[in-house]
């Protein structure tokens, strides 16, 4: 299999979530990743995060991010290792780190710092606050990211706390928002043979995804509030139904939508109901509105329910974790897989690479011991 960033080398000096799921993510696609590991600090600070670990300087979390990539032991503060550092670099399209925002400059990781043994280097910063403000030097992770960027006051019921989102969403968006600002500084180093440094923060990216609410608040002083069920601010019903054995989720988000669920359901009076004829009809009566759907989606499973409205409304079922993956669906189209590894006989269980190219997922492949492609790299 052919994949898209084939012959893209990129080095990387990171730990924990965001700045690996994004070079995660070109891993998949393809590209060389190299981990600049120093072996004096046991490598990426999130090898031996428990509880389940995998022999030493590995565990189940770190696999979770590194598979697919390589693993160098450089100490890169030793007059060697910078050395060996500097080498690798003449021979890479990027160098990137999601270190403090303050570290780059320090370590010497920027543009202005490599452009002499590569002057087509992309450098690329992921940090919690960027580069060149009052906040540069501070640690920042995920959840406080959702705190102060007002995603937790839009998470939750109303009459409950502000809430975080199960995982760590920010970390992954950041993520995915880096690779693409890395990719592209990496196309324009090649059409112009001139590289750059491209930053992005944690914050900025937790900001971005207040998105709409933020356009009203700021254009038209509208607060945004929680709903009860979890509604959808202005689309209804869009919002988390009781069935019979559990939750789902509705998503009506236009009038087609909700006119066949009267009809699926059989419930032409629902329909026919003045506080329910359109959308801001149905808005304006959300208390009524919600009182309805619990009462019909009581009637079902989920189960039911997804085989009835399959295909005509947009409907899931609350799963757990375990539910989740054992979806007859997750199977269907192979989003698990089985990956070799050294500690783990029968293989290790995960989940694929989300893009296909041309019809087809990439293999997966474990992440690097600690300097495992040392020799290979360096000699």
């Amino acid at each position: 299999m052919k994949r898209p960033l084939e012959g893209v080398r990129v080095l990387t000096i990171e730990h924990f979530g965001a700045g690996p799921y994004a070079t995660l993510l070109m891993a998949e696609l393809g590209a060389e990743v190299i981990k600049i590991e120093s072996p004096s600090l046991g490598g990426d600070a999130s090898r031996p995060t428990g509880p389940f670990l995998l022999g030493e300087h590995d565990s189940q979390y770190f696999q979770t991010f590194s598979r697919g990539k390589k693993s160098a032991a450089v100490e890169l503060k030793t007059l060697q290792g910078r050395e060996d550092f500097e080498r690798l670099v003449a021979s890479a399209e990027a160098v990137v780190n999601n270190l403090r925002g303050d570290q780059p400059v320090k370590l010497g990781l920027t543009f202005a710092a490599l452009k002499a043994f590569n002057p087509a280097i992309v450098c690329g910063h992921l940090s919690a606050y960027g580069r060149g403000n009052s906040r540069e030097g501070w640690p920042g992770y995920d959840y406080p990211m959702q705190a102060e960027c007002g995603l937790m006051s839009l998470t939750g019921e109303p009459d409950g706390p502000p809430t975080r989102m199960g995982v760590s969403i920010i970390d992954f968006m950041s993520g995915a928002t880096f690779a693409f600002g890395v990719v592209s500084g990496i196309l324009s180093a090649r059409a112009t043979g001139e590289g750059c440094d491209v930053d992005v923060s944690l914050f900025d990216v937790a900001l971005h995804q207040l998105s709409y609410p933020a356009i009203w608040a700021m254009n038209a002083g509208h607060v945004t509030e929680r709903l009860p069920n979890g509604a959808h601010p202005s689309l209804a019903p869009v919002q988390r139904v009781k069935t019979a054995d559990g939750y789902g989720q509705l998503m009506c988000m236009t009038q087609r939508f909700w006119e066949e669920l009267c009809v699926l359901a059989g419930r032409a009076d629902l329909a026919a109901d003045p506080r329910f004829a359109d959308l801001a009809a149905r808005r304006a009566n959300l208390p009524a509105l919600t009182q309805a759907m619990d009462s019909l989606f009581a009637t079902r499973t989920n189960a039911d329910w997804t085989a009835l409205l399959a295909g005509r409304v947009p409907f899931g079922p609350v799963n757990s974790l375990t539910e989740a993956l054992d979806n007859p669906f997750v199977a269907e189209v192979a989003m698990r897989d089985v990956v070799d590894h050294p500690d783990v006989p029968e293989g290790l269980r995960m989940l694929a690479a989300p893009v296909k190219i041309d019809g087809e997922r990439m293999p997966g492949k474990r992440s690097p011991k600690l300097g495992e492609h040392t020799d290979e790299l360096l000699g």
